[in-house]
């Protein structure tokens, strides 16, 4: 494994445009102020706290609270906390059923998604990997968005490890250069910016394809593009993506093999929860995937509520 480091510069390109750095740093601002008071919900959904409420957390007015939240999850912070509630996951798995296997074995979303997730998804082989070495660059970065701090990693081939970082001071690389070992890892802020801004623009994510490249064994790999064809907004369990895949006895497997999923939010394995309704083992934790589902279900339902 070979480690690099790059310097970034005093301005960042976003799909060709300069952005100062004072913009930089206001986004930052409202992504803690955001990141803060979404923990807040998760902690205190049952006790279904007041708009003031969050904006005094925030240290924001109401109206500006709204507005800055909206911007950045898409959704209205009362609707956040609408789809937090268990209940609204053991519903959801109902309401799903009826279309889950037809959406799982054509691929669609059906015509009242806000947007469409487009991934073009490359599988790497071990061997191919190995044989690589070196030669195989990948570029890696961390960066804060309104829903935790990430780290992706990026070939020329595509995104190739997106995992949001633990909150409680464990190393963001540790796991990373493991898995890529023998592979040129290079730390370039500004070369990962660009593809977490696309990778988390919750309203423009079906404007332009995003390459994935995976790596893992051909059964991973087909749970992991079974995960792809879960609807934007919709839940499955684990038994449901056994049968998708053809092997409706392989529930346990099928469960370690969500687990090892190494590109988090972009192959979906937080849609994948217990047939209870329950939200259960996460690799990222449970509290992003409540996150995460609260907010494709938000914006699922605004789309379908405005279609």
């Amino acid at each position: 494994m070979t480690l690099h480091t790059l310097s970034g510069p005093t301005l960042r390109s976003t799909d060709d445009r300069q952005v100062p750095v004072g913009a930089a740093e206001t986004d930052a601002s409202d992504h803690a102020r955001i990141r803060q008071a979404i923990d807040y919900l998760v902690d205190h959904a049952q006790e279904q706290p007041s708009l003031e409420t969050m904006a005094d957390l925030a240290g924001l007015s109401p109206h500006h609270f709204q507005r800055v939240f909206k911007r950045f999850t898409g959704i209205s912070p009362k609707k956040f906390l609408q789809y937090l509630t268990l209940g609204h996951a053991k519903q959801a798995l109902l309401d799903d059923a009826s279309v889950l296997d037809a959406a799982l074995d054509a691929g669609l979303s059906g015509p009242s998604r806000l947007h469409d997730l487009f991934v073009n998804c490359e599988a790497m082989t071990p061997g191919e990997f190995k044989a690589l070495g070196p030669s195989l660059v990948i570029r890696y970065g961390v960066h804060d968005t309104p829903i935790g701090r990430v780290m992706l990693g990026v070939t020329e081939r595509g995104i190739c490890w997106l995992a949001f970082v633990a909150s409680d001071g464990r190393p963001a690389d540790q796991e990373f250069e493991q898995a890529w070992a023998g592979a040129t890892l290079i730390h370039d802020q500004d070369a990962t910016a660009p593809w977490v801004e696309r990778a988390f623009a919750i309203e423009d994510l079906g404007k332009k394809p995003l390459p994935l490249l995976i790596r893992g064994t051909n059964f991973q790999i087909k749970v992991w593009e079974a995960l792809l064809r879960i609807p934007f907004g919709r839940l499955v369990t684990y038994q449901d993506v056994a049968k998708a895949i053809g092997n409706p006895k392989a529930v346990r497997a099928v469960g370690s093999a969500v687990g090892k999923n190494n590109i988090s939010w972009l192959i979906p394995c937080h849609r994948v929860i217990l047939s209870s309704g329950v939200m259960h083992n996460y690799r990222w934790g449970v509290r992003q995937k409540k996150i995460l589902n609260a907010l494709e279900s938000g914006a699922a339902g605004t789309a379908s509520a405005s279609t």
